[in-house]
């Protein structure tokens, strides 16, 4: 059909298709969509753990004032004494375990691992995916989740439904002790970003950590989509409700931590470990991955949200 089509157009050479059988092709890969740069995971503090299980102990505030002595002149000789009372019942997080199996046929493996090794290859998008997982669970968790566990006294709604830079200095006068940064759907960025423009005052550009970043107030604006849009990591519709989240990250800063079991066997990498489970009677090689995390709130000041954030609204700048 090839030497067809060529004395058609008349040329008298070897047809591309014949010489394509001869060539090396480039190839990438395998490129997972679903893939993210994870920013939360990077720039929250992690705190690894020896058993699994991190207490926050706090003083109970407010009951058991200690009373000081402080004068140039003392109008007594006897200085305050008292103690700072402690909960009793400190809050004990359990760290969280994300895992799968991955099962890679020898044979394939032993054929076809040129240029890509397969097990690698098949190691690394199934670590991919449970780090996804893990930060969607750090913000999303029923138990230990950000959203979930926010104090009521740290959360605040929109003034008007859309994100304004009213409505991010008031999460600011919420977590006003060294804020490291604000948390956010890239639409609902995007929505600020028009907030902004509106009032003509555009946020500076940052980068950090090998990202380019918005901010406000000098704070970073880091997007994920596990902050979800009306329950969507990929909303299609032009209107949506999500909420943006301001941290203080940082055990030394009474902030957020993430928290990892340290000294896994078959450690990977933080809180990650791969064994290997044996090859069964069909050359069929097993590899469980497990993921250990959960996170922490040291403060009740070291969070705080905007909640029912609108990120539909458009304008007309002309």
């Amino acid at each position: 059909m090839a030497k067809e089509a060529d004395n058609k157009a008349g040329i008298n050479a070897l047809s591309a298709k014949a010489a394509y059988n001869l060539a090396n092709v480039t190839k990438t890969k395998p490129q997972y969509g679903a893939l993210t740069p994870k920013w939360l995971t990077k720039f929250l503090e992690f705190k690894g753990l020896e058993t699994g299980i991190f207490r926050v102990n706090k003083v109970v505030e407010g009951e058991t004032p200690l009373d000081v002595l402080c004068s140039q002149t003392k109008k007594s000789d006897i200085i305050p004494a008292g103690f700072v009372e402690y909960e009793t019942e400190p809050r004990e997080y359990v760290l969280n375990s994300i895992s799968t199996i991955i099962n890679v046929n020898t044979a394939i493996e032993d054929v076809y691992s040129a240029p890509y090794d397969q097990v690698q290859e098949q190691l690394g998008l199934a670590i991919e995916s449970l780090r996804e997982r893990q930060e969607s669970q750090l913000i999303n968790n029923d138990d230990y989740g950000l959203l979930k566990n926010v104090p009521d006294s740290q959360r605040i709604q929109t003034i008007n439904g859309a994100p304004t830079p009213d409505d991010l200095d008031e999460l600011i006068s919420k977590v006003w002790k060294e804020p490291s940064f604000f948390l956010a759907h890239p639409r609902a960025i995007a929505a600020f970003e028009r907030e902004c423009t509106r009032r003509g005052v555009p946020p500076v550009v940052v980068n950090i950590a090998g990202g380019t970043f918005l901010t406000w107030r000098g704070i970073p604006i880091i997007p994920t989509d596990k902050l979800l849009v009306d329950g969507l990591k990929n909303p299609t519709s032009q209107s949506g409700k999500t909420n943006i989240l301001l941290i203080r990250t940082g055990e030394s800063k009474r902030g957020v931590i993430g928290l990892f079991q340290a000294g896994l066997k078959n450690e990977h990498s933080r809180g990650l470990s791969v064994r290997f489970r044996g090859i069964d009677d069909k050359g069929v090689a097993s590899y469980l991955l497990s993921l250990y995390c959960s996170v922490a709130i040291l403060a009740d000041d070291a969070i705080a949200v905007l909640e029912d954030v609108e990120v539909g609204e458009y304008y007309d700048y002309d």
